[in-house]
């Protein structure tokens, strides 16, 4: 006798990255084996709509969702699935794709519907940012501040992320921090503070190459002042994934950090901007979240 289908949820998220939504539904129905699985599909209508509609399914027992769209539409349904079992499959549309990128996941359609039918899994780190989860960062400082100038932004893609990075650091004062890392004390001044579960932000823009996903730790990692002059140096290393080589970055593994400051904190995770008092705690959550890879 023929297996049952399982049942598998598509959230397509419509203004992600570049391209038609139309598109990536119909590779949906092109190369989803739809002899294992029974195809449904909900596009979202704003911010935040993703976690609802895995919320609902979540309460009907899906064991299957697949992330069409970014980093942001990958978190708001991911923070609805910590902890449970399902599976969380992903279809990358978005501009950086930092959490695919970091997985192998292709950005090719064909191939990373492969994998959802291949149907293997693994269970990777999450943490949070107060009470918002995050997969790959979350931080303050000038990428928070980068954040917020390109949510703003109609215009989207690496290019113009770039663009806004260049121009937030003309200008961009570092700031000073108090840090309570695990049970450490520490004062600092920095231009950032990013927590990286997985070592880039996204576009392979690599904040620290050594960190790993599933190892129970986050890299807190601290890009100190250096002279304008050095910021195409400092550019090339992020992509060449050698930033950690840097004298001006230091990167510490720990699991937990309390973060305060004289003034409110503005801080991203997974690129959403936030905001926050003067005093923001990030944890680590160790094998909380499963996610079907190559």
């Amino acid at each position: 006798m023929p297996l049952s289908k399982e049942d598998i949820l598509f959230i397509v998220n419509p203004a992600a990255g570049k391209g038609s939504y139309k598109y990536s539904i119909s590779k949906i129905y092109e190369h989803v084996d739809q002899n294992k699985y029974n195809i449904l599909i909900e596009i979202t209508g704003y911010k935040g709509h993703a976690s609802k509609i895995a919320e609902h399914y979540k309460e009907k027992g899906i064991k299957n969702i697949v992330a069409v769209g970014g980093d942001g539409t990958i978190n708001e349904i991911g923070a609805a699935i910590i902890n449970t079992g399902i599976s969380l499959g992903i279809m990358p549309r978005g501009s950086g794709n930092g959490l695919s990128r970091c997985l192998s996941i292709p950005l090719n359609a064909r191939k990373a519907l492969k994998i959802i039918n291949d149907g293997k899994a693994r269970i990777i780190d999450a943490a949070t940012i107060n009470d918002k989860y995050f997969f790959c960062t979350a931080g303050v400082g000038l990428d928070a501040r980068v954040g917020i100038i390109f949510d703003k932004s109609k215009k989207r893609g690496s290019i113009n992320y770039f663009k806004a990075t260049v121009s937030e650091f003309l200008t961009y004062k570092p700031k000073k921090y108090k840090l309570r890392i695990d049970n450490n004390r520490k004062k600092i001044r920095s231009l950032l503070i990013t927590f990286a579960n997985a070592g880039q932000y996204g576009n392979n823009v690599y904040i620290s190459p050594d960190a790993r996903i599933d190892d129970g730790l986050l890299d807190l990692c601290i890009l100190k002042p250096f002279p304008k002059s050095f910021m195409v140096p400092i550019g090339l290393r992020l992509v060449s994934k050698t930033l950690n080589k840097s004298k001006y970055l230091e990167v510490i593994k720990c699991k937990e950090v309390i973060l305060k400051r004289k003034k409110n904190i503005k801080f991203h995770y997974d690129g959403e901007p936030c905001k926050a008092g003067k005093k923001i705690a990030v944890k680590m959550l160790p094998a909380s979240l499963k996610v079907m890879v190559p």
